[in-house]
């Protein structure tokens, strides 16, 4: 019996990757535990009017980090990285009841993404070291898993805590989560091979070192993917609040649950079939998605659609990291993955900023905010038609 259970799991499920899992699932879980309830909580501040900044100057800073996070993952290792970034997460979570006016809050934001500039970087470089190439989708794929976990954790276990203590006990809720996730990275052996020390050198960056070329392509996928996710995370609070949604992280939970299953089949699938024709269809899937929430107009219908998009963000997110990881060079994989990841900051972030100009404030407007984000994937889509199976642009000449 025991033989037969351990078959089951795949060769690379090692005691080190499962803690990197574990580690990912906390820290995941403590920055988006309070992301249903910002949109009130700035509101009560008097900062209704900068709604569409709550994710985009977290996805700025994050962005504007990344090619930092890169290199220093290449130079002094994964695990600093992911222990610098669990660190913002804690220091964010307590100051948060401090700097209790809009210009504080929005500060806030700001630094609090510097902590997804650095952690997922590091995590995901220190999972393309210990897995081998064939298998890399199919590990991104539990990696993620384990993120979709927290991501889903964190705004469900969010709005129910909001409900029964003062959202000061949520912040520091967060805060502690990020703790937990320390511990464990700690524990961890380092994968890079012959560290740098850090020094005041390695924050100089050079052209080179800002953007990895060889994978620009599945960044740009990325963009335009996650435009429609930027506009979820800001839009869909207050249009749970107009279908007369009580819990605002519903939604995100069960979009993440849904995302779950699907990307451990999407990540095998592409290591057997390619990255491009999952994309594909994660594209189509995210479009029919949009479209969806656009004409909800009740409860059923919203959860409905939040299925269809945990199912492309499933399939998407680690067949995209697989397939940076195959066109990057070993020695520059944290600069590939910081590409990928500024790409996904900046979709984000641009997706929040569009969603919440054409929101302003206003219910007839929600149409037309999701329908953007629809036309985003669809040119996505549009892209990986003209791709080749391995990734590479089909030549029109």
């Amino acid at each position: 019996m025991f033989k037969t259970r351990m078959r089951i799991l795949p060769s690379f499920f090692t005691l080190n990757f499962f803690l990197l899992c574990l580690s990912s699932f906390l820290f995941f879980s403590s920055f988006n535990m309070i992301i249903p309830e910002l949109p009130s909580y700035l509101s009560s501040l008097g900062g209704a009017e900068y709604k569409g900044l709550i994710i985009s100057l977290f996805t700025l800073s994050a962005g504007l980090s990344r090619p930092f996070s890169g290199k220093l993952a290449d130079k002094i290792g994964r695990i600093p990285v992911m222990i610098f970034g669990a660190s913002v997460c804690f220091i964010a979570g307590l100051l948060y009841p401090i700097l209790s006016f809009v210009g504080g809050f929005l500060f806030l934001r700001f630094l609090h993404g510097f902590s997804t500039g650095f952690t997922p970087t590091g995590i995901s470089a220190y999972v393309a070291d210990i897995i081998p190439f064939q298998k890399r989708g199919e590990a991104m794929g539990i990696q993620s898993l384990f993120s979709s976990l927290g991501m889903a954790a964190g705004p469900a276990i969010g709005g129910w805590v909001a409900t029964i203590w003062p959202i000061e006990f949520l912040f520091y809720s967060s805060a502690f989560t990020s703790i937990l996730s320390i511990l464990i990275v700690i524990r961890l052996k380092e994968t890079l091979p012959n560290k740098e020390p850090l020094t005041l050198g390695l924050f100089k960056l050079k052209k080179d070192e800002i953007i990895e070329k060889r994978v620009i392509l599945p960044s740009i996928v990325l963009f335009l993917c996650v435009f429609s996710f930027g506009t979820i995370l800001t839009i869909i609070p207050d249009f749970s609040t107009h279908l007369g949604i009580e819990n605002k992280g519903l939604f995100f939970a069960v979009f993440t649950i849904s995302s779950l299953g699907i990307r451990l089949l999407a990540g095998r699938t592409s290591d057997r079939f390619g990255r491009v024709p999952v994309l594909r269809v994660a594209s189509l899937l995210m479009v029919f998605a949009m479209i969806t929430i656009a004409f909800a107009t009740q409860q059923k219908t919203l959860m409905i659609s939040g299925v269809l998009f945990g199912s492309a963000v499933g399939m998407y997110s680690p067949t995209v990291a697989a397939w940076v990881i195959d066109l990057s060079r070993d020695q520059f994989r944290g600069r590939a993955l910081a590409t990928m990841y500024i790409a996904l900051e900046a979709g984000i972030g641009v997706g929040a900023i569009v969603s919440g100009s054409l929101f302003s404030n206003r219910a007839e407007n929600f149409q037309l905010v999701f329908l953007t984000a629809a036309a985003f994937a669809s040119l996505s889509f549009l892209i990986l038609m003209f791709s080749k199976k391995e990734g590479k642009l089909i030549s029109l000449h």
